[in-house]
């Protein structure tokens, strides 16, 4: 912290202690909102809400679904092994998957905010053994008490976009007192490891992207037996993760294909699910007829139905098991896409637009191999989605290409461990 740009950390510090009246208003207009929880607002300000397991005990903090999901495996490895692992994040729908799909072993409270007394408390009561934060998820001030503790304190899956390089060098003072009190980094790529290295982490390795490792989407088979039922053989597609503007061309592109297949139904799921009822009012505005169903509202698919807005947690899977092919949102509008290794192991043809940029190397690989096909508008979606609707040997075809390239890149959850390992402290031996 020599120079003045290392002075801000000190300063971040200082000013979230002041600032603590004001992000207590903060967290109860959110929670207001439905993006807190209000039975468990205690948990940012370090206060447990369940019991600490006996033992060592691994930290894993991820910052929303994207982040937990793709840690599944790592934490499902973790207490495979032995070890108790306390899972965090900060997001309501994040903790929601956490529920529905940490391991036994795992415990998930939500994050404290990066400011000392709650942290202190938080630390004081889960005392982790070690702290591994998931792709980019680093504050100062958590990092900063971590090491006081003398906690491991490591990413994994480490991504480092060029933008946030490029942010990061305009402070190099703050970013080497930051990074440089991490332990190690374990990287996806050769790129994300350079501009980690470049910022001041001295142990670095390239462990390759966790996400390869996940598990297909889990189902309700009981929900997918409803729904093929409902659909009763009619022609679909998904258009997964949007975002706003989006929805547009996938309407775009239905209008165009309802010219072959009239009967054709498309699966919306947003991104955010609280934005359902406005998709829905968009897709029909006048609100007449059941040309649009909801699924929060239990709306029953009709013949009539031509979208159906999916707007629920943790239900995806069940619309790419149910669709030939599938749009991966994020993409056509500029937020750097989504995954879409979820779809491709479900056996869904994947399409997407040009922005990508939190998933380049995957769908750089993905596109070399044949194994999506990439659109720049609506027109081009209803184009490339009718061509692989018109011919499921293409579809299929796709889909073995795309799987092949998971394939090569899997076995991060090992070559994570591999370095972990001397960090995480003894495992504990629990009851069976």
């Amino acid at each position: 912290m020599a120079d003045a740009a290392g002075g801000l950390l000190p300063l971040w510090r200082y000013a979230g202690f002041v600032a603590r009246p004001a992000l207590k208003l903060v967290l109860a207009v959110r929670t207001a909102n439905g993006k807190e929880d209000p039975a468990r607002r205690g948990e940012r300000f370090g206060r447990a809400s369940a019991p600490r397991p006996a033992g060592n005990l691994v930290w894993v903090h991820a910052a929303s679904v994207g982040e937990i999901t793709a840690a599944l495996p790592l934490v499902e490895a973790l207490t495979a092994r032995g070890h108790n692992v306390l899972a965090t994040t900060g997001t309501v729908t994040s903790a929601r998957v956490a529920a529905e799909r940490l391991p036994a072993g795992a415990v998930h409270q939500f994050v404290p905010l990066d400011i000392v007394p709650y942290l202190s408390r938080f630390l004081d009561y889960w005392r982790p053994s070690a702290a591994l934060f998931v792709e980019s998820e680093i504050w100062p001030t958590t990092i900063g008490e971590l090491e006081r503790r003398g906690i491991p304190r490591i990413v994994v899956n480490g991504r480092m976009s060029e933008r946030s390089h490029g942010g990061w060098r305009r402070w190099p003072g703050a970013a080497r007192a930051l990074f440089g009190e991490l332990t190690a980094c374990l990287a996806q790529t050769s790129a994300d490891a350079e501009r980690f290295s470049d910022l001041g982490v001295k142990n670095v390795h390239i462990s390759g992207n966790l996400k390869f490792d996940v598990a297909p989407l889990p189902i309700d088979e009981a929900e997918l037996a409803a729904l093929k039922a409902a659909l009763n053989g009619r022609p679909c597609w998904v258009a997964a993760s949007t975002h706003a503007g989006e929805e547009d061309m996938v309407a775009f592109a239905h209008a165009r294909l309802s010219a072959r297949w009239p009967d054709l139904l498309t699966f919306v799921v947003p991104r955010h699910p609280e934005r359902g009822p406005a998709i829905a009012q968009r897709l029909n505005p006048a609100g007449q007829g059941d040309s649009v169903a909801l699924r929060s509202r239990r709306d029953p698919i009709t013949p009539n139905t031509r979208f159906y807005v999916a707007d629920s947690i943790g239900e995806i899977g069940l619309f790419f098991r149910l669709s030939p092919v599938a749009f991966v949102g994020g993409s056509l509008v500029d937020i750097g896409g989504h995954n879409p290794i979820e779809p491709i192991r479900l056996d869904a043809a994947v399409v997407s637009g040009p922005h990508v940029a939190n998933f380049r190397s995957i769908y750089a690989d993905l596109g070399n191999a044949g194994g999506i096909v990439s659109v720049e508008d609506g027109d081009m979606l209803a184009h490339a989605v009718g061509g692989l609707l018109s011919d499921p040997k293409s579809a299929q075809a796709s889909v073995a290409l795309a799987k092949a390239v998971l394939d090569q890149h899997s076995g991060s959850v090992g070559r994570t461990l591999d370095v972990l390992t001397p960090f995480l402290g003894p495992a504990t031996e629990r009851a069976a």
